[in-house]
């Protein structure tokens, strides 16, 4: 009766409380997943760690994490529950969905120090006449925060690609890993690396690695966004959003068209012109579209915001 309704942010994460079919609850492991809390005996099961055991000091004292949401993308993270030292934390690897969240941490930096898991992507099979560091962080940033683009020297064909944190990672393998770009199939898994380095000075670069941990255009820098309930697979439609009251059906369809895409269909959202829909001739050409237009200036510091849809015109 307390809860029921009630949200865990102001007007976000809104709580559904109800009686549960079961008469009994069997807790078989103590972990991130399961706890029963009579029984201190329990295994933690699937090599599970609490943080007494893998976070560091300073985060030990702390009374709430938001560990790794591990159920399908665009739900609320359960909230963590203080064990002794601290609550346990999941291992990241694998996990899908919203992003691991601590509350001491800095705006725009989702991770929590001590979870293991690998952040840096080795992408492979890159068109090196045209792939650059912004086009990769654009792409990749659909799926996670985007903090460092390194496109080899020597090999243009392969890149890092350095992300927020190791859940992001994995979901940017689970959606782009295959993807055709640029004429070719792209290829993404874990990189050995756990950091991209910046050049030093002096270091012959030519502008190909770059830092974005500061950029605006982050996605998820809010942990009540509602960006981490739109995260779906690269698809010939794209979602249009912060569209100026000004710019007409004509405006944008030739935008893109200027782009090289075919439009195949148009759709205002009726109740809000801001917003649409766009339907072009492919999966390969919604996401050059997306690179090259997600941020258009439409003029008066507007820009335009574009994003994969879930819905087809």
């Amino acid at each position: 009766q307390s809860l029921d309704g009630h949200s865990i942010y102001t007007g976000c994460c809104t709580l559904h409380v109800d009686f549960s079919k079961l008469t009994n609850l069997t807790v078989k492991y103590n972990n991130d997943k399961s706890r029963d809390f009579t029984r201190v005996d329990l295994p933690f099961g699937d090599g599970q760690r609490t943080m007494e055991t893998s976070l560091p000091t300073p985060f030990a004292t702390q009374n709430t994490v938001f560990p790794s949401y591990t159920g399908p993308p665009g739900f609320a993270p359960a909230l963590g529950f203080p064990q002794g030292a601290g609550p346990s934390i999941p291992p990241v690897p694998g996990a899908l969905g919203p992003l691991a969240v601590a509350t001491p941490a800095a705006p725009g930096h989702m991770t929590v120090p001590g979870i293991p898991g690998n952040s840096v992507l080795l992408v492979s099979n890159l068109n090196p006449e045209a792939i650059t560091p912004y086009g990769l962080f654009i792409l990749f940033g659909v799926y996670g925060d985007v903090h460092r683009v390194k496109i080899m020297f020597k090999k243009r064909g392969i890149a890092l690609v350095q992300m927020a944190d190791a859940t992001q990672a994995q979901l940017a393998i689970n959606y782009l890993n295959g993807q055709r770009l640029y004429g070719r199939v792209m290829h993404a898994t874990l990189s050995k690396y756990q950091t991209i380095q910046l050049p030093r000075e002096g270091q012959e670069d030519k502008g190909l690695t770059k830092d974005y941990s500061n950029s605006p255009l982050h996605r998820f820098k809010n942990p009540c966004s509602k960006n981490f309930q739109n995260i779906f697979p690269p698809s010939a439609t794209l979602h249009l959003s912060n569209i100026p009251s000004s710019v007409t059906v004509d405006d944008l369809k030739n935008l893109f068209t200027s782009k090289g895409s075919t439009v195949k269909g148009f759709k205002f959202f009726q109740k809000d012109c801001k917003m649409a829909l766009i339907q072009l001739g492919s999966v390969e050409e919604a996401v050059h579209a997306l690179i090259e237009l997600h941020n258009h200036d439409f003029g008066e510091n507007q820009h335009l915001r574009v994003s994969f849809s879930k819905s087809t015109i």
